[in-house]
């Protein structure tokens, strides 16, 4: 087993998964997509190591809120941020420091 793992990570940002299976989608262009995939999709970010920034969804965070998905910035772990279905991706991606990550090339392999 290695002892680390070195990321390209800039910023890592964690999505509740189960808040995102009780939504069944409501992000994206066409509203059928969960937030991890739609935020991923919008800023042109893979997964893993090699991305320019983590999104990863978690199991349940225990927060429940009614009709959003729990969010943490791992730049702000003190502040957790609810997400309604619909919302504004580009400000979300704002508001969690990943709007710059838009701006770059594609992730290189």
């Amino acid at each position: 087993m290695k002892p680390a793992v070195r990321a390209r990570w800039s910023r890592a940002v964690l999505v509740c998964g189960k808040c995102s299976r009780k939504l069944d989608g409501g992000f994206g262009p066409d509203g059928d997509q969960p937030l991890t995939k739609a935020l991923r999709k919008r800023l042109g970010l893979k997964k893993g190591p090699k991305a320019r920034a983590g999104i990863v969804e978690t199991r349940c965070l225990g927060v429940c809120p009614k009709r959003a998905v729990t969010v943490i910035d791992g730049a702000r772990p003190g502040e957790w941020l609810l997400v309604s279905p619909g919302a504004d991706l580009d400000g979300l991606a704002q508001e969690l420091g990943l709007s710059e990550q838009k701006t770059h090339t594609a992730d290189a392999d």
